[in-house]
């Protein structure tokens, strides 16, 4: 069974920065698809950042220059760096892993038919 344990979560002024983890058991991350995903107050789940099998990295236009993704295949952890925090990027943060059949396309990061795997989210709040 997949587990996705998100942690590092917490409230920051604008301009701060925070480091989120994303412990993987049940799957070998190494071997996934895996992305960042957020979920904004009364907005819809977005992607944020991935990287896939080989190591390719995308961004969302929004985050791009400001936060990096990355992972630790010994660990079996995922990280997401954020710099330069925004209060617009105030979300709740989500760990995912693609299925079988998924693309690497930032915009089906969120269809669970393609990325089935998700963590219970960690809050990150960015104060003005």
């Amino acid at each position: 069974q997949v587990h996705l344990v998100e942690s590092g979560g917490d409230s920051v002024q604008a301009g701060g920065s925070l480091r989120l983890s994303c412990e993987a058991s049940g799957l070998m991350i190494n071997g996934y698809c895996m992305t960042w995903n957020r979920q904004p107050p009364g907005k819809e789940r977005e992607g944020v950042a991935g990287i896939d099998r080989d190591g390719r990295i995308k961004y969302a236009e929004s985050v791009k220059g400001r936060f990096t993704i990355s992972k630790d295949n010994t660990d079996n952890t995922l990280y997401l760096q954020m710099n330069s925090l925004k209060p617009e990027d105030t979300a709740k943060y989500y760990c995912v892993a693609a299925g079988r059949y998924a693309d690497f396309v930032v915009a089906t990061w969120t269809r669970p038919d393609l990325y089935p795997y998700w963590g219970q989210g960690t809050q990150v709040t960015v104060s003005s």
